[in-house]
């Protein structure tokens, strides 16, 4: 039986490990076509190049801030994501307690619509959303990026369904001591909800980060072009230079990185907690 158990886990780690390389073997590629030469980023004669760089350079890096204003990319994603994290996770957290702790008329119609509003994808409603802040006068601007994709039903759930599983005893004392529910909610329930708001910060802002549709739609200078569209309209830029376009993509990528490692502890915990393991 012992054995069996440890056949069984080393098995598991070696299916782990390859799922591992089949997703770090891209990301491996793309540091290493960074730092070498144009000419020697992309296969030749039919074989690959080493994926070592013999001599590794930052000339593509260089290139990328020469060709286009990527310090404006980097800034412009940054507060756009960072305000629709930070807006959100108040926000979300607020409707997620309202809907788990509260008892108002019309709770469950609302709930259910939360549920039914997580299957909508943003294809579905990009053209009447267009229009909408077509008529508020707000394309090409931040806002525009920033204030539809703050409240999100699937953060709403997370937060509800992480609620539910709190014990109530705390807050019961505290409403006897004559606390409000807002007192309550950032004094007693947030510090107890750390791995929720973690996962849905880090879920939040890998998808904000990579999101190219809406900003395409509704952006057209480079003032307010996040990074996204950014990496695109760089890829037509002549020359045409792998060695820069890697260089761009590991400098977009190494701030979600960065974010993840940070809290991963919370996001793993958040995930066990709000049921997205099953």
């Amino acid at each position: 039986m012992r054995c069996g158990n440890v056949f069984a886990r080393v098995a598991a780690y070696l299916v782990l490990s390859g799922m591992a390389l089949v997703f770090l073997i891209p990301v491996a590629m793309m540091v290493s076509g960074s730092l070498k030469p144009d000419h020697l980023v992309l296969p030749e004669a039919g074989r690959l190049a080493n994926v070592v760089p013999a001599k590794p350079t930052l000339d593509n890096y260089r290139d990328v801030f020469a060709r286009v204003p990527f310090a404006r990319y980097m800034a412009n994603s940054i507060f756009i994501t960072g305000t629709i994290v930070f807006c959100g996770l108040l926000v979300n957290s607020l409707a997620g307690y309202a809907l788990s702790r509260l008892h108002w008329r019309g709770r469950k119609a609302v709930l259910t619509g939360v549920i039914a509003l997580i299957i909508l994808p943003l294809e579905a409603i990009a053209v009447p959303l267009f229009y909408e802040v077509t008529l508020f006068g707000w394309r090409n601007t931040y806002l525009v990026q920033i204030v539809p994709f703050i409240a999100n039903a699937f953060s709403v759930y997370l937060f509800y369904t992480f609620f539910l599983e709190l014990p109530e005893e705390l807050e019961e004392a505290a409403r006897i001591d004559g606390a409000r529910p807002m007192r309550i909610f950032f004094s007693i329930v947030v510090p107890n909800s750390q791995p929720v708001f973690a996962a849905v910060a880090i879920l939040t802002s890998l998808t904000q980060w990579g999101s190219f549709l809406w900003p395409l739609m509704v952006t057209h200078s480079e003032s307010v072009r996040p990074l996204p569209l950014g990496i695109a309209l760089f890829y037509t830029l002549p020359p045409l230079q792998w060695g820069d376009i890697f260089a761009f993509g590991v400098m977009m990528v190494l701030p979600v990185l960065a974010v993840f490692l940070l809290f991963q502890r919370w996001f793993v915990q958040g995930v066990a907690s709000t049921g997205m393991k099953g």
